[in-house]
């Protein structure tokens, strides 16, 4: 391997079929490697070939043995598509590209996807390995497909029944177990009755959605109907909840801190905007911080972080927020200036008022530092004895503000 130069690590995908699906390439840098790294399972496959000190991954999980070998000849082993859900992203957080020289195999998603026939393209594609199933809820739209990495042999029955409490339990679930390899099995079953046993710990799961009469939509604009949210009446109404996300403008990637959560349904949908969003819901009450975690997982964000603490002393020390929104207590002491001084520069801040005396801080704010104030009101027709009204909703000032 001398005439690898600076590129000392090779990372070689390896599937099912083991080193009879290598490359030639691949299969010279396994035999040449000095240390070879990667899972029991992949070191097993490439058993015959390995001439160098294989080594198993640690438990708990760390590349920290690989980068102490840096500049010897090292081989990792990785299942398929190191950079698609794999190891490769881990190790290139501590190891530049020009270090390396990656050879993939096919993803899961790739050969699920030929298996099925399905385009790609036109397919959603999730990761549940070792993360939550909830994380599946948001793509659950009818007629859509879904090809999900899944963690061991009780996840499609626990992902069947998920789906199920949803309202998409008609939809068909296809599990394609060890694919690629000698024990390749493709099976299918309704969502609503799956049975299938002695499911193979290295599956992945095709989903078919088709939704009940009743099912959970979460849609794709802000302002979810606010059924979807367990509530003791602390929640930014739908239509409010549109205009303040709009006002939020979410961005890819960034963070949002919801000061005064309520039920956390401004997190929530901020969250839903991307995968890559992050948002901290902040909420003193503890009943409502549970109700903030329950609305977050069954609206399928489960990665909200809610701290349980009362603005602005539980402001401190919080990562700095691309995007601030005030909602409830935004009038005691303190509570907005701190929101001001955390905010970065060029981020967002919108807060909401309904009281008299949250709407004299929001007036004061626009006076000194400017930004946008609107007014925001909304009547709904509701019976009136054997005819029909409009009932005005409390009218919420809204002050949007670009820190500069």
């Amino acid at each position: 391997m001398s005439e690898i130069g600076k590129k000392w690590l090779y990372v070689v995908g390896i599937g099912e079929s083991g080193i009879a699906g290598l490359s030639e390439d691949a299969r010279t840098v396994v035999a040449q490697a000095a240390h070879v790294f990667g899972g029991k399972r992949h070191l097993e496959l490439a058993r015959d070939i390995i001439a160098g000190k294989a080594s198993a991954w640690p438990t708990p999980f760390s590349i920290a043995p690989v980068v102490a070998l840096r500049g010897q000849p090292v081989c990792v082993l990785a299942s398929g598509d190191p950079f698609c859900f794999g190891v490769g992203a881990t190790l290139a957080r501590d190891i530049a590209a020009s270090e390396m020289t990656v050879l993939p195999a096919p993803s899961a998603f790739s050969l699920a996807a030929s298996r099925l026939g399905w385009a790609l393209q036109e397919t959603e594609t999730v990761s549940l390995h070792g993360r939550p199933a909830e994380l599946l809820s948001p793509l659950l739209h009818p007629n859509r497909r879904i090809i999900a990495l899944t963690s061991d042999a009780e996840a499609p029955a626990n992902i069947a029944a998920l789906i199920t409490r949803r309202g998409f339990g008609s939809s068909r679930v296809t599990v394609l177990e060890a694919l690629g390899g000698p024990d390749q099995q493709i099976r299918s079953s309704l969502a609503n009755c799956f049975s299938l046993a002695n499911v193979n710990p290295l599956n992945v799961l095709a989903i078919e959605v088709r939704a009940d009469p009743q099912a959970k939509l979460l849609p794709l604009t802000a302002g979810m109907r606010d059924a979807l949210f367990e509530t003791d009446g602390q929640l930014t109404k739908r239509e409010v909840r549109a205009v303040t996300l709009a006002a939020l403008a979410p961005c890819r990637g960034q963070l949002l801190w919801d000061i005064g959560a309520g039920s956390g349904s401004i997190a929530v949908e901020w969250m839903l905007a991307d995968p890559s969003m992050r948002a901290i819901a902040i909420e003193q009450d503890r009943v409502r911080v549970a109700r903030i975690a329950s609305n977050a997982r069954n609206c399928g964000v489960p990665g909200l972080l809610v701290i349980e603490g009362e603005a602005p002393h539980a402001l401190s020390g919080l990562e700095t927020p691309d995007a601030i929104f005030v909602g409830g207590g935004g009038s005691a002491p303190g509570v907005l200036p701190s929101a001001i001084s955390a905010l970065r520069q060029g981020g967002r801040l919108v807060a909401n008022a309904v009281t008299l005396e949250m709407e004299t801080v929001l007036l004061e704010s626009h006076a000194r530092l400017g930004g946008e104030l609107t007014r925001i009101a909304i009547s709904r027709a509701e019976p009136v004895g054997s005819m029909t009204g409009w009932r005005s909703a409390m009218p919420v000032t809204q002050w949007s503000w670009v820190k500069p």
